[in-house]
């Protein structure tokens, strides 16, 4: 018989309940508050429903009523300088972040509503109605709220999507040597999802001061959390990452508050992340003003035994057994709250005069239809005094260096001119310089500042977005291969990319993801992709895609002063090249927005990027053809020298776009259209493109050959463009 010996994770994992001396001990105070609280977030959301009903709020509207206990009793206790997040079902969170930051713990019942308390109704109304006075100027609505001063980092409509970005202002936090922490609110349905998982595990690892705060309210929309695990107590997630956990009462705001507290005392310690699991009930379906019995998946007895548990009445209940309300007083609280909520509502509504009876909005607090695009990227302004150096154009000393050696200088100078710059990814701090020597020397020269990471593209991507959006750093992310931006799409594309502009266009996003173009090497389908076109066609993201070492020195440069998230693209091709960059110079941006004339002629624009450039030199040598050869370097719609582009096809008349990826995620599909739209009147033949084939490169040395675009790819898109200029 083999011998068996139980294990042990040597992890608290608890049950929390308050007794009657708890009560008795509490704060009157602190009791007060969270009173106010609860019956200002309670108005708030049955005034949502109301509007809802009149058809006024576009879009859903995620009730929190029943789950207001859970928000209030973990918000309470809060520094403004703490920080919060949370999921689409999020306005009781954000309400009871902002009230703290602009109230405080209020004891004063009487007079519940003070100005600053009434704007922070007014604007979250108006921010869930889409208007310009909202937080996020209209754009964020109901699921996107935030308010940075507030330590409101944004709620977020997709499930789990914020704990990596909770968790990278947590290590923002830490690294800047405050005792302040980030609370991550996610639902039962979350629990199972791969990117909180993920973070979970880095927070763990990395000791870093963030709640993974579990409402579990039996329901993702009409599933029961019964059905998605085989463990319902969700905070047994803490167990398996050795994370301190705490299960409790969520309709018990007090319980909540104590486990908190506790929690609390944890992370400031410096004990690293904490999980809280409050089991509470949305009184509403998952949209809307009806209870889920009226769909079938819940019965009006079971949502009758939760009411019976509301968090209002059981903290006034309480208040009154201790004698510190009376039940008018209660209701005083009640009404102020619901009377606060009718003149938020009177600044924002009007009668309405094609529909007796009815109300709109009023029609001068819509956002203009020209904010569309705005802040969409930053305007570039943090780039204006910089010093610039073309080595396209500019005489001067060069240097030999290969192409990843530059990479790795370029790197190792600006982080030791700039503090905040850290870089991470897998494999980044070991072998010399991670796979390919890109960050030679870094790991130590700044041990603390090149962090190997855990193989979780998905965390550590959203990790360095949080970083970003803190504000105190500038991640550098390196992906090993672009295809694993798949695993991390979520927070590539619709975190970071959209950060900016989601929330209102004004809080900049410093982040630079590299990675490496890889085809030729022999990795197959999964690791051999080009990400341009992909990028490209995703709003926010700015791209650079360099083919000499010099000209990586400059726009790595560039990308570490902007304010937006960049795409810098290299090439397994070029990092052995014997290349050169300016002589002692490691400091010099390449003009903003200015693509390389690597060759001047008449009859043709071919333009390219990244080694195919220089594929594109040898085809055009071996054909004779007399044409433009553009570089781009810069690669997404709003920073393409579209100025060099367009009076090269006034020249020339005929366009080819050279690149060496698949046909279906192309970049030259986009620009053509692009260009077709723009020059249509000056091409004498359609846009011709070389790519590769339709499939991603296989193992194969021959198949894989097939696959992608080399020189003799180029030559023969060449004769293509020649036989449609008729043969010229």
């Amino acid at each position: 018989m083999p011998k068996h010996r139980r294990l042990e994770t040597g992890t608290p994992w608890v049950q929390l309940s308050t007794t009657a001396a708890d009560w008795e001990a509490a704060d009157p105070a602190l009791l007060a508050g969270m009173l106010a609280q609860l019956h200002l977030i309670r108005a708030f959301e049955e005034t949502v429903l109301e509007l809802a009903g009149e058809g006024l709020v576009h879009g859903p509207a995620h009730s929190s009523i029943g789950q207001e206990g859970g928000a209030v009793g973990s918000i309470i206790g809060l520094r403004s300088s703490d920080a919060v997040n949370g999921s689409h079902r999020g306005h009781h969170q954000f309400l009871a972040k902002a009230l703290t930051h602009v109230g405080g713990i209020r004891s004063d019942l009487a007079t519940l509503v003070t100005p600053e308390i009434q704007e922070v109704l007014q604007r979250t109304l108006a921010e869930i109605l889409g208007l310009a006075q909202g937080y996020c100027r209209g754009r964020g609505g109901s699921m996107h709220l935030q308010w940075f001063e507030a330590g409101a980092l944004g709620t977020n409509a997709i499930v789990g999507g914020g704990a990596p970005l909770a968790t990278g202002n947590a290590w923002a936090q830490k690294r800047s040597g405050a005792t302040d922490l980030t609370i991550n609110y996610f639902g039962d349905g979350a629990s199972q999802i791969g990117s909180v998982l993920e973070s979970m595990n880095l927070a763990a690892t990395w000791k870093l001061p963030v709640a993974f705060f579990v409402e579990n309210n039996l329901y993702g929309v009409s599933t029961h959390v019964s059905e998605i695990t085989a463990d319902t107590r969700l905070s047994v997630r803490g167990q398996g990452f050795g994370i301190p956990s705490w299960r409790v009462d969520g309709m018990d705001p007090l319980a909540v508050h104590l486990a908190m507290t506790e929690a609390i005392q944890h992370m400031r310690s410096g004990a690293g992340p904490a999980v809280i699991e409050a089991e509470v009930y949305r009184f509403f379906h998952q949209n809307g003003p009806y209870p889920g019995s009226a769909f079938g998946y819940r019965t009006k007895r079971e949502e009758a035994e939760w009411r019976e548990r509301d968090p209002l009445l059981r903290v006034a209940a309480e208040m009154q057994k201790l004698g510190q309300v009376t039940a008018e007083e209660v209701a005083s609280v009640g009404a102020q709250a619901q009377q606060a909520m009718r003149a938020a509502v009177d600044e924002l509504l009007e009668p309405d005069p094609e529909n007796a009876g009815k109300r709109r909005i009023r029609p001068e607090l819509w956002p203009e239809p020209e904010f569309v695009d705005v802040g969409l990227r930053g305007d570039t302004t943090e780039l204006a005094g910089a010093r610039t150096l073309d080595p396209a154009t500019a005489a001067t000393g060069m240097t030999p260096s290969k192409f990843v050696d530059a990479v790795a200088a370029v790197m190792g100078r600006r982080m030791e001119q700039d503090e905040r710059i850290v870089v991470l990814g897998e494999d980044v701090h070991r072998l010399a310089g991670g796979t390919n020597g890109a960050t030679k020397g870094l790991a130590a020269r700044f041990p603390d500042r090149v962090l190997g990471t855990p193989i979780s593209e998905n965390a550590f991507a959203g990790l360095a977005g949080g970083m970003a959006l803190d504000g105190r750093f500038r991640p550098v992310v390196e992906f090993m291969y672009p295809d694993f931006m798949w695993v991390a799409a979520d927070q590539v594309f619709n975190q970071i990319g959209k950060a900016r502009h989601m929330f209102g266009g004004v809080n900049p996003v410093p982040l630079v993801l590299r990675t490496k173009v890889a085809m030729g090497s022999g990795y197959g389908s999964q690791h051999l992709m080009d990400p341009a076109g992909i990028f490209a066609t995703s709003p926010g993201w700015r791209i650079i895609a360099p083919s000499t070492a010099a000209d990586y020195v400059g726009l790595m440069n560039a990308a570490l002063a902007l304010e937006d998230p960049v795409l810098v693209i290299e090439h397994v091709d070029l990092y052995g090249r014997a290349d050169e960059i300016p002589d002692g110079d490691l400091d010099y941006q390449l003009p903003f927005g200015k693509a390389a004339l690597r060759r001047e002629g008449a009859d043709a624009t071919i333009i390219s990027y990244l080694s195919m450039v220089h594929h594109t030199m040898e085809a055009v040598d071996q054909t004779g053809l007399d044409a433009d050869v553009i570089d781009l370097r810069w690669l997404d719609r709003a920073s393409l020298d579209w100025e060099m582009i367009g009076e090269s096809i006034k020249k020339t008349n005929a366009v080819l776009i050279v690149e060496q990826g698949a046909q279906g995620t192309s970049y030259g599909g986009w620009l053509a259209d692009e260009i077709q739209r723009r020059f249509f009147d000056w091409l004498d033949q359609p846009v011709q493109r070389v790519t590769g084939s339709e499939a991603s490169p296989s193992i194969s040395k021959v198949l894989e050959r097939a696959a992608i675009a080399r020189t003799d790819e180029v030559v023969a898109g060449i004769e293509r463009l020649r036989a449609g200029m008729g043969g010229a």
